[in-house]
């Protein structure tokens, strides 16, 4: 009888542990990236073409001389996608009232963020940035390349809703990755990160 329970206090042992686990990891999926220190040997970034807002071809070498923020999201997220890119409006305009880096939004949801939908989007920031779409094969191609995760989460009647990086991240004006900005993180901080981008660029 004293072996029994042995084994049944190991099993159930095991099975908090793989639940432990799991939850660990399910959780570390949806934290920012890592910034600089850690994320400077993660290859991140490289040439790419999207579709703008005029349904044209976006190709990434026009950035080329520009520093860039760049963040992943869709039209229909409630919270963080436009607090983000109101913030990140925001702090561009407190660097020397001029607009020293360029604003990419790319969707991590293309089924429903055509052109239309994200120029419509876009504009409500009053002031440029640049917002990007594509087939769902481009778009998760990019998110490789820029280290994004996204995950489709259905919901009722057919809705659904995106778990998605919520990590802004800084390239300079040569297209070499240099920071990010944590959803978390001080606008202060943020901003000093900013100015070392677009001074240092």
């Amino acid at each position: 009888m004293k072996r029994l329970r042995l084994v049944l206090w190991i099993l159930v042992a095991l099975v908090l542990i793989a639940a432990g686990a799991l939850l660990l990891f399910r959780e570390r999926l949806s934290q920012p990236l890592p910034d600089q220190e850690q994320a400077s040997a993660i290859k991140l970034s490289g040439p790419f073409t999207l579709v703008g807002t005029d349904a044209l071809p976006f190709d990434s070498r026009s950035l080329a001389g520009r520093p860039y923020a760049i963040f992943f999201g869709f039209t229909h997220c409630p919270d963080v996608c436009p607090t983000t890119l109101a913030r990140l409006v925001r702090l561009r305009q407190q660097l020397a009232g001029k607009q020293p880096f360029a604003i990419l939004f790319v969707t991590v949801d293309p089924e429903r963020d055509g052109p239309t939908e994200m120029r419509n989007y876009v504009d409500l920031f009053g002031s440029p940035v640049i917002g990007l779409t594509g087939s769902p094969q481009q778009i998760a191609q990019v998110n490789k390349k820029f280290g994004i995760f996204s995950e489709k989460h259905p919901g009722e009647n057919g809705a659904y809703t995106v778990d998605h990086t919520a990590t802004v991240l800084l390239f300079d004006r040569h297209g070499d990755f240099q920071s990010t900005i944590a959803p978390d993180e001080a606008d202060s901080a943020a901003l000093d990160k900013l100015k070392r981008l677009t001074t240092n660029s």
